[in-house]
């Protein structure tokens, strides 16, 4: 058994310990915001927060976050009013969407990091996610829109 913590909860899977976080959320918990895009974290698609950093689930052993705080797209904000959501639907940024909870959840964690990202600083922050739509400057876009959002919000 191991005891994992996900968007505050703490739940207890019965799994070995080298399960890929991925298949822990989408199988064994049926959180299916995270998605399977090339399974060697190449793309991102998989990307959750761990205590905060962007991880990606698709590599990452059960075991290696036990005891860590995990957030997965369906735990950024239980109504989508993280600044990251409505910048994103304000500007209609997804195409096909099967990238967009990893995108949205790196987006996140490059803002909390850095609340105001020049260019380079979001092209440098998203280059590990990967959109085969190439909605890249609507990406871009709604990453400033939501370092906008957040300031007026304080935060």
């Amino acid at each position: 058994m191991i005891k994992l913590t996900i968007n505050g909860q703490a739940q207890d899977v019965d799994v070995a310990g080298d399960t890929p976080l991925l298949w822990v959320l989408r199988d064994t918990l049926g959180m299916t915001g995270t998605k399977f895009g090339c399974g060697k974290a190449l793309c991102g698609a998989c990307t959750v927060h761990v205590d905060g950093a962007p991880t990606r689930a698709c590599i990452t052993p059960a075991e290696s976050v036990a005891g860590k705080s995990i957030t997965t797209i369906e735990g950024l904000s239980s109504n989508r009013s993280h600044p990251v959501q409505l910048a994103w639907m304000e500007l209609d940024v997804p195409q096909c969407g099967y990238c967009q909870s990893g995108q949205i959840m790196a987006a996140a964690a490059l803002l909390k990091q850095n609340p105001k990202p020049t260019d380079a600083d979001i092209d440098s922050a998203m280059s590990g996610n990967i959109c085969r739509c190439g909605t890249y400057p609507r990406i871009r876009k709604a990453i400033h829109r939501a370092a906008e959002l957040s300031t007026k919000e304080g935060g």
